[in-house]
């Protein structure tokens, strides 16, 4: 387990410049905020120190977060406790969905095809809204996406746009091929290579608590990356052999054998309890509370 983790962390900060503060943001979204939301400092250096980042630079990046407004401060004695604000909380509530996911959604046929009325011209940050919330611009002003019950809320960057959401009479094969995919299955495949160590090192033998936190930190901050920037499309028009499939698998057996010793470290870290634990144990589809 050891090694296996060792090297995770090695590559994670071979990739570049490491941001800390997009580190921490994974860590609350997925560890903190199921617990009440709040953390000590000591906490979150010890998280921080297994993964090779330095004090300093986790004090640079809260104090960035609380300067954004993604985080609060108080202290509690000689300690802080941080916390997401409401700002930080609901934009990873948005986002919870499609990084636990148990796979891709389902999906009736149903399309939104939304027009730029004639005259309106180029608007990038409409573009910018619409790309966010799973549309494709499919040429001449004409935004596409799969309606689904995942799909985001999207009414504000539609206003003034004529809006149709029905069912077509067809949907040619490749129809993903509007939205490029080729990236994201290649980041798919890249993260399942880097995961499989991990995933055997774990079926030969159990984690430590503090690895096991430090684990599943990792695995979610590089799952996060690439589950929010895919488009989320139905499994009805991805295409065949999508290796989006086999990494979901990946890890959701790898966050499974880490769920409970992982919580188990945030329980002796003197963390309140999971506030909802049937919620979390649903995590990828796991449906077994951890404990």
């Amino acid at each position: 387990m050891t090694p296996a983790l060792d090297h995770l962390i090695s590559r994670l900060h071979e990739r570049g410049r490491l941001r800390v503060w997009s580190l921490v943001i994974t860590i609350f979204g997925d560890a903190i905020v199921p617990r009440g939301g709040q953390v000590p400092l000591t906490v979150l250096q010890e998280i921080m120190g297994r993964l090779k980042v330095e004090p300093g630079a986790l004090r640079t990046a809260l104090s960035r977060l609380a300067a954004d407004q993604w985080v609060t401060r108080e202290k509690d004695g000689r300690n802080s406790l941080y916390a997401l604000d409401e700002h930080g909380r609901h934009a990873f509530d948005l986002a919870t969905r499609r990084i636990y996911a148990a796979g891709p959604p389902d999906w009736d046929g149903t399309w939104a095809v939304a027009i730029v009325p004639p005259g309106n011209g180029k608007d990038s940050a409409r573009a910018a809204a619409l790309t966010e919330a799973g549309f494709v611009e499919a040429g001449g002003g004409t935004w596409l996406r799969p309606e689904t019950a995942r799909s985001p809320d999207a009414d504000a960057a539609l206003a003034g746009m004529l809006v149709f959401r029905q069912r077509p009479l067809q949907t040619p094969p490749g129809a993903a091929g509007f939205w490029r995919v080729e990236e994201t299955a290649r980041a798919y495949e890249a993260f399942a290579t880097a995961m499989s160590p991990l995933a055997k090192a774990l079926e030969d033998g159990a984690a430590s608590p503090l690895e096991a936190m430090a684990a599943r930190a990792l695995l979610i901050h590089d799952w996060r990356r690439i589950v929010l920037h895919d488009p989320g499309l139905p499994a009805a028009l991805l295409p065949q052999g999508w290796p989006g499939d086999d990494a979901r698998a990946i890890a959701r057996g790898i966050y499974a054998k880490l769920a409970r010793p992982s919580e188990r470290w945030l329980d002796e870290a003197g963390l309140p309890p999971l506030v909802d634990p049937k919620k979390f144990a649903g995590r990828f589809g796991m449906k077994r509370e951890p404990g």
